[in-house]
């Protein structure tokens, strides 16, 4: 009979309850405070504990940018920018036969495998969905197949700064500082996916715009780190480069980067998106 009783009670009840018995009573009090809501209306939560510093800038010259998730809130805000800067005329699509584009993960610290990650299928559904907005309906997969062949994917992810007190960490030639350009980052063993004809147009391209660019290899008896770079370039083949702002303390409450950094990289970005077409189109790789 109890059991008859407990199976017929609301479902609405029963999710109430064990919500609210869930947590701290204090907490659940403090956010329908700040929700301006009942305890009971609170049907689920979703808690980080963060900093709330506000971001600085720091150094003898005022050089340096303290902050939170600078990786990876910096290549963001730079490729948001930089699209923006790229778009804000007639004229800087009049000519542009390819479709400019931003796209931000989240979860790439643990693996990217969530529906909001790099492993998911959303960026490649929405190119999809795009190529039959313009009317390349009756070409299917192999429209898009074509214009995977033709795309570019910058993946930009922060890089290790050489750190003064670690120079031993970084190879003789491989030693990324801050305040000098994007790093762009190669591994043999695909933990990035940059390669040869990726990385020369990618710094054609800060070459015509009189941008620095630097080269990073991990030491070859350590391990590396990785990015969605591998993850999308082998999901559909499409040419890849990995690349970022070199900055100290990744991953700690309080990241450090070049402010200089920052402004290169928006504007490699901006020329990435302007210049790229006429750069691919005058390439000729020799296999």
């Amino acid at each position: 009979m109890e059991a008859d009783k407990a199976s017929s009670e609301p479902d609405d009840k029963i999710s109430a309850l064990s919500s609210k018995d869930a947590h701290h009573q204090l907490l659940m009090q403090i956010l329908s405070d700040e929700l301006g809501c009942k305890v009971q209306d609170i049907a689920s939560i979703e808690l980080n504990v963060c900093d709330t510093q506000p971001s600085c800038l720091g150094g003898a010259n005022d050089e340096f940018i303290f902050s939170g998730r600078l990786d990876n809130l910096a290549s963001s805000f730079c490729a948001l920018r930089a699209l923006v800067g790229a778009c804000a005329s007639p004229e800087d699509l009049a000519n542009e036969h390819a479709i400019r584009m931003v796209a931000l993960f989240d979860n790439e610290e643990v693996g990217s495998d969530s529906y909001q990650g790099a492993g998911a299928p959303t960026m490649f559904e929405a190119m999809r969905r795009i190529i039959s907005c313009l009317g390349q309906h009756s070409l299917g997969e192999c429209g898009f197949a074509r214009a995977i062949r033709h795309s570019f994917l910058v993946s930009a992810d922060m890089a290790h700064g050489v750190h003064p007190n670690f120079f031993d960490k970084h190879e003789e030639n491989h030693r990324p500082v801050l305040q000098k350009g994007l790093v762009i980052k190669h591994n043999a063993n695909q933990r990035y996916a940059t390669s040869g004809v990726t990385s020369f147009l990618f710094k054609e391209v800060a070459k015509i715009h009189n941008l620095p660019t630097q080269e990073f290899v991990v030491r070859n008896d350590m391990g590396c780190g990785s990015t969605i770079g591998p993850i999308l370039a082998s999901g559909v083949g499409i040419r890849t480069v990995d690349c970022g702002i070199a900055q100290l303390s990744m991953h700690s409450v309080r990241e450090i980067c070049g402010k200089e950094d920052v402004d290169i990289a928006y504007k490699h970005f901006k020329a990435f998106y302007k210049t790229f077409s006429s750069v691919d189109r005058k390439l000729k790789v020799d296999f």
